[in-house]
């Protein structure tokens, strides 16, 4: 939030009663806002073949393709982070993790989904706060690469 804020985007903050129990953290947040969970994004955080890490931010109800991410990152393969090793790079915790205000700044990939929404919401930092903003905003408050991302 703070992240968001020093970069002068405009956003809204959304809160929700977080599920501990919830099997996937972006559909429950998507369910208890009451919005379609194709404008929630989940950010994912992911290891190329060279040990870069990434975020990526996709709709809470896709699949990441590994596949079209490491073409995006220039990469040979892509596979998820460990979720302890995200938790110590991004200095969040896992149903927490935004793509701003990361420990480390991870290179960002949007899915291009986005850019058909005037707003999308991502996390704000800590489990059951979210961040409601448009989606060239976070593009270039993040230099975040627009591409395709879903799995088919």
């Amino acid at each position: 939030m703070r992240a968001a804020e020093a970069a002068g985007i405009r956003f809204r903050l959304l809160e929700y009663d977080y599920d501990p129990n919830a099997e996937a953290v972006g559909l429950q947040a998507a369910e208890a806002l009451g919005l379609p969970a194709a404008r929630v994004f989940k950010t994912l955080v992911c290891v190329l073949d060279g040990g870069e890490m990434v975020c990526t931010a996709i709709p809470s109800d896709a699949r990441l393709s590994l596949k079209a991410l490491a073409a995006a990152a220039a990469a040979k393969r892509a596979e998820m982070s460990d979720p302890a090793k995200a938790e110590r790079i991004t200095g969040y915790v896992v149903g927490g993790i935004s793509p701003f205000g990361q420990k480390k700044r991870l290179r960002c990939f949007l899915d291009a989904s986005a850019t058909a929404h005037d707003e999308i919401v991502v996390n704000g930092g800590r489990r059951g706060l979210q961040i409601a903003l448009a989606p060239a905003d976070l593009t270039a408050a993040l230099e975040a690469v627009v591409c395709p991302l879903q799995a088919e």
